[in-house]
């Protein structure tokens, strides 16, 4: 009867794995359909939709089985039966590894964390996906040795699948035939069996499709990808070729949306990827496709083999200390920790359940390449003994109501992990003029398209951006964030008579939403370098017109274009297009 029962249980997880994952294939394979008929508001709705999509099914599945099952507590070996028919389950799919994750879900909806250990749920994975493979292929092999580089261009394009036509082949094959020969010199020896490998599906974020490939030639392996974009009123063009493992990671960067990309065996698609981007991991990519659940499990794996592997201890993170977060890091892997600190000083006016919204909504929201993505967890297990004197002390006096300690163990109730950054305060404290110029470049530029993408972020202090290892000025403190067309963009007004602007108290009246963007000189730009050349490149920003611009062109139902690559990549002819002069 016991094994009746688990074999039951068993199959109604998969169940409601299997639902999910088919509801995330069809939202996620209608996004040719938008990109082709320029359907901006609805692939901003689908992107939205489908993050919530997972949490939805477990939740149904976790429902289903309160309802149909009486279920005992998982110390009865009734749980560790279930297991063992779960497992048998799996060799049948092409998403064995997302089924385990899904598993461990329900289970951990269902139970105390004192039973998350891989006697119940997936710790570590049991089912190999190295030889997984779709049964249709996921890539296509072109021989330009063999077919000449014309023909393998038409090819890949036809390939594509679009139904909607390119407004002009004959500009794009120029153009990519031209772009190969300043991008693979000639006087690079050609292999005789010289390649170009396809992935067969294209990679669909915001207003543009990516076809991602690899050329081998002989122990070589040159990533690339195509990005095409939608002229609305004459077709699909060719924007530009990206080549390189930076230039690839870029668009795969953590500060970007994730991609729809239709596959039957993500497994097989992640192998392709991995040796293109060898710097991320397979939580990153996994993430990057859409799969955000089964990469921040695959994070964790990945941090529990560091522990084992490490021995520094945890630390404060360097920086400012925040008024809502509490940050730490472990000084050998690249990642950072945030934890809500129990209460807020002034002028903070909000609760830990409003810092979670904040999260959230960047979570949900087109990042634009300006915002950090963040994996959330709950109850996770740190060593004690690896966490130095001064941070427990700053964790206990500032988040104690998120903290457990179980024997040698801390547990954290709730936390944020992002990839660590350094703090444009302290990169421009040491920087040169040239440095200087770049930071502040990419500062007004990240205000800029994060105000296009509708988001203001509310507090523009230095240490609330970071700066990447490809030297991108990304955002990452989010408890002030809010939606542009929220504020209220006002100018100063003049003072009644001049003794008044020297006085400590406003002489005019301030609403909860008043933006005053002539303060940003005030209170930002007090280095006389940063302040002239703030002023030489973003004047516009102390300009509360230039708001008032954006939120128009915003409530008109415009979506700019921010292109994940520089704008001097583009082919020459669209970049006098290009709305925003520097990504």
């Amino acid at each position: 009867m016991a094994w009746t029962e688990a074999k039951l249980i068993a199959e109604a997880i998969l169940e409601g794995f299997e639902r999910h994952y088919r509801l995330f294939r069809e939202i996620t394979a209608s996004a040719q359909a938008r990109f082709e008929s320029a359907d901006w508001p609805a692939v901003q709705t689908a992107a939205r939709e489908r993050i919530s999509f997972y949490d939805r099914r477990v939740g149904e599945t976790v429902d289903l089985l309160r309802r149909e099952f009486h279920l005992r507590d998982p110390s009865d070996f009734l749980w560790r039966r279930i297991k063992v028919e779960y497992l048998r389950l799996l060799p049948q799919l092409n998403q064995p590894e997302l089924a385990e994750t899904f598993y461990n879900s329900v289970f951990c909806r269902l139970f105390d964390r004192h039973y998350y250990n891989n006697s119940y749920i997936f710790v570590w994975p049991l089912i190999s996906t190295e030889h997984l493979e779709a049964e249709i292929p996921i890539f296509r092999p072109y021989y330009p040795a063999r077919d000449g580089f014309v023909r393998v261009i038409v090819n890949i394009l036809r390939d594509t699948g679009f139904r909607r036509p390119f407004r002009d082949r004959r500009r794009d094959l120029r153009c990519l035939l031209l772009a190969i020969r300043q991008r693979f010199p000639a006087n690079r020896a050609i292999q005789q069996n010289f390649q170009l490998a396809m992935l067969c599906a294209p990679f669909y974020r915001n207003k543009a499709a990516y076809l991602i490939g690899k050329a081998i030639n002989g122990a070589d392996q040159i990533p690339f990808a195509i990005a095409i974009l939608n002229d609305e009123e004459q077709g699909l063009y060719v924007d530009t070729l990206l080549t390189g493992e930076d230039e690839i990671s870029d668009i795969f960067s953590f500060s970007r949306a994730y991609f729809m990309m239709d596959t039957e065996v993500p497994a097989a698609v992640v192998d392709f990827l991995r040796p293109l981007m060898p710097r991320k991991g397979k939580a990153e990519l996994y993430t990057a496709i859409g799969l955000q659940k089964f990469g921040k499990a695959e994070f964790y794996r990945d941090f529990l083999k560091h522990l084992r592997y490490s021995s520094d201890e945890f630390v404060v993170a360097p920086g400012i200390r925040g008024m809502v977060m509490c940050v730490f890091t472990l000084p050998s892997f690249p990642f950072v920790f945030k934890v809500i600190k129990d209460r807020f000083p002034p002028p903070k006016e909000m609760t830990r359940e409003t810092v979670k919204e904040k999260y959230l909504m960047v979570k949900l929201h087109d990042r634009v390449g300006r915002m950090a993505d963040s994996w959330e967890y709950s109850h996770v297990a740190f060593p004690l003994a690896r966490f130095s004197s001064v941070l427990r002390e700053m964790l206990e006096t500032e988040c104690s109501d998120s903290l457990e300690v179980n024997g040698d163990q801390l547990i954290i109730k709730h936390l944020y992990i992002e990839r660590r950054m350094t703090p444009l305060n302290l990169y421009l404290h040491t920087a040169d003029e040239e440095e200087i110029r770049h930071a502040i470049g990419e500062y007004g530029d990240a205000i800029r398209q994060l105000a296009a993408a509708n988001i203001f972020p509310g507090d523009f202090l230095f240490k609330n951006f970071g700066v990447t290892r490809q030297d991108r000025v990304v955002f990452y403190d989010y408890d002030e964030i809010c939606y542009l067309t929220e504020c209220h963009f006002r100018a100063i007004p003049e003072a009644p008579y001049p003794e008044m602007e020297l006085s400590e108290d406003a002489w005019y009246s301030v609403g909860p939403n008043d933006i005053f963007p002539e303060e940003f000189e005030t209170f930002l730009l007090t280095d006389p370098r940063i302040r002239r050349v703030f002023r030489e490149l973003h004047s516009d920003l102390l300009d509360p017109a230039w708001w008032r611009e954006r939120q128009a062109h915003i409530r008109a139902g415009h979506l700019e274009d921010v292109f994940p690559y520089p704008t001097d990549r583009r082919f020459p002819q669209f970049r006098d297009d290009c709305p925003l002069h520097r990504v």
